[in-house]
C-alpha cells in the first residue's frame, strides 16, 4: 500500500491577507497566520471595524482544488457573510 503524500503546509503573507480584508478592518496575533498541520488548516483571526474578532481559516483541500488565493478569498467571503449576520 502506497503511503499518502504529506500534505504542504498553506502559507500566506501579509500583503496577501491583507488584500482580501474589508476597508477598517485589521488583523489580530500573527498577521502572517499560521499552519495547523493536524487540522491541516491555515487560521488566522481578523479584527471588524467594530473591533470583534472573527476567525479566519483556509483548509488545506481547498487550497489545493481552487488554489491559495481564490480559497484565501473565498474564506474571507465567509467570514464577512457571517459578521453580516
Amino acid at each position: 500500500m502506497k503511503n499518502a503524500e504529506p500534505i504542504r503546509p498553506i502559507r500566506y503573507t501579509e500583503t496577501e491577507v491583507r488584500s482580501f480584508l474589508p476597508t477598517g478592518w485589521d488583523l489580530q496575533g500573527e498577521p502572517a497566520g499560521s499552519w495547523d498541520a493536524k487540522k491541516r488548516t491555515w487560521r488566522a483571526t481578523v479584527v471588524d471595524n467594530v473591533e470583534f474578532d472573527w476567525p479566519l481559516a483556509v483548509a488545506a483541500d481547498d487550497a489545493a482544488s481552487l488554489g491559495r488565493l481564490e480559497a484565501l478569498r473565498r474564506a474571507m467571503d465567509r467570514v464577512y457573510r457571517e459578521r453580516l449576520g
